[in-house]
């Protein structure tokens, strides 16, 4: 049963996104009102090309605030080597590979790379508190 749930099921579909050209100082405005650790950076047709974290941001702040200047853009500072994941990937096997995998948020694409959403480990932690709810139940 659990082998079933798919991550479109449980990814957040409206992600804070970030383009390269933005500046650093823009980013953690969006950053922090969207409420989320960080974000993929989309090209203009929305295909993923990096991901910007609130580490990668805190990193060029610091910096920003000891060189007094804030002229950075999110491409100088995102990851280029996203681990991005489909939508039809079981929820059990994203939380196995979380466990030993460091990024705490995957962007979804499609099968061409093009953003759907975005998932991470609270919503790994939700989907699975749910079925392991629902079980008890039927158990019982």
């Amino acid at each position: 049963m659990m082998e079933s749930l798919q991550v479109n099921e449980y990814m957040n579909l409206r992600p804070v996104t970030f383009t390269c050209s933005m500046t650093v100082a823009e980013a953690v405005e969006k950053l922090l009102k969207s409420s989320q650790t960080g974000g993929p950076v989309v090209d203009k047709n929305n295909k993923v090309i990096g991901f910007l974290s609130e580490q990668d941001c805190l990193k060029q702040m610091i910096a920003s605030s000891y060189y007094r200047e804030q002229v950075a853009q999110v491409r100088d500072v995102m990851k280029t080597d996203v681990l991005s994941i489909k939508p039809y990937l079981s929820v059990i096997e994203l939380a196995q590979t979380m466990l030993s995998e460091k990024p705490k948020m995957y962007p979804v694409v499609d099968d061409d790379g093009y953003l759907l959403g975005t998932i991470n480990r609270s919503a790994l932690l939700y989907a699975i508190d749910v079925q392991l709810h629902d079980g008890y139940k039927q158990a019982s």
